[in-house]
């Protein structure tokens, strides 16, 4: 594959509907250039403790999104910040432009979003330290796959509001985990997960169910 010879924007369709593409192209090389200097950046002013308006402005460049910040407001400083995502570094994105967080969102250290394709967290989820978000995948098949001159695929992750995510949790490509789901800390996510129950393990499956009055889940 020479990637001098791929139409861009059909390898870029083909990358947003999941299908085979190449991504070590100049165009999506570059990308993840810019990400990866947004990140750096973001990690450094994180561990010299920066103020939480400047954090939020070099994390809005980790997502290239351009709107502007409200103007500062000393009395209401703390709940402009209210909607926007808590994210300790060091943090890594691939692209950063298909992640999207809601309101209340914390993310603790050494989180990895391969974000081949949208990675979405709902509201007030909790993420713990070491998490990993694979939303890429390879071909199985290692001729076909030919390391960074073979093509490949993504699945979209969907996460709802009010989970959390223990310590080095990896949520696998095409994975979508319910309201309010509990994972313990160490588990593979390789499948969906219904809403309001806890999961540990790999592959993670349901040992508790939170609401109905199930109790714990038959092993």
């Amino acid at each position: 594959m020479d990637p001098n010879t791929i139409d861009p924007i059909e390898n870029r369709r083909r990358m947003a509907a999941g299908d085979l593409y190449y991504a070590f192209v100049p165009d999506l090389t570059a990308d993840r250039f810019r990400c990866k200097v947004a990140c750096g950046a973001y990690s450094v002013q994180d561990a010299a403790g920066a103020p939480r308006r400047k954090l939020v402005e070099l994390m809005k460049d980790i997502f290239n999104d351009k709107t502007p910040l409200p103007a500062p407001n000393a009395p209401e400083e703390e709940a402009i910040f209210d909607q926007y995502p808590w994210i300790d570094g060091p943090v890594k994105f691939d692209y950063g432009t298909q992640v999207k967080f809601g309101p209340g969102v914390y993310i603790n250290s050494n989180c990895t979003f391969i974000d081949t394709m949208p990675i979405t967290i709902g509201a007030r989820t909790l993420v713990g330290p070491n998490c990993s978000f694979y939303s890429g995948t390879h071909p199985t098949d290692s001729q076909l796959r030919n390391g960074m001159r073979g093509p490949e695929s993504g699945k979209p992750i969907t996460i709802g509001e009010d989970c959390w995510l223990g310590g080095n949790v990896t949520v696998l490509p095409g994975v979508t985990i319910g309201r309010g789901v509990t994972v313990g800390a160490g588990s593979v996510v390789t499948k969906d997960v219904e809403a309001d129950v806890v999961v540990v393990g790999n592959p993670a499956r349901v040992v508790k169910r939170l609401k109905g009055g199930e109790g714990e889940a038959k092993k």
